[in-house]
């Protein structure tokens, strides 16, 4: 990455909100998906290091879901902790049992929060 790439990377950071963050969080973890479902075939599918990323990061999302200093509303809380749960349990699934076509899952619920999150919906 170039000095100015750099430079920029770090000024979006700063300026960015903390959904922008998600958001962009979620588009990767989409991204190294997708790579997997691409690359099925080779011997690095970038299959266990995209399921691992994924999981760090709903895992963030449930656990700050089900934090009482959250501010969002339970109602929004408990939809976040569900759909976490789930990836999750899919995450695990597909590390014990790699079927591709399941992939779609993960990769369209990723895409869909980040584009609420983004405020394009």
């Amino acid at each position: 990455m170039s000095v100015g790439a750099q430079a920029y990377a770090r000024t979006a950071q700063q300026i960015a909100s903390p959904r922008d963050i998600e958001a962009q969080a979620l588009l990767k973890a989409a991204r190294q998906l997708q790579d997997a479902v691409t690359n099925w075939n080779e011997s690095d599918s970038g299959l266990s290091a995209a399921l691992i990323f994924n999981r760090k990061l709903w895992s963030i999302f449930v656990s700050d879901a089900l934090s009482d200093a959250n501010p969002e509303a339970i109602a929004i809380r408990q939809n976040i902790a569900n759909i976490g749960i789930f990836v999750l349990t899919h995450c695990a699934a597909l590390q014990l049992k790699p079927e591709r076509e399941r992939l779609q899952v993960l990769i369209d619920i990723n895409r869909n929060i980040a584009t609420g999150l983004s405020g394009r919906a």
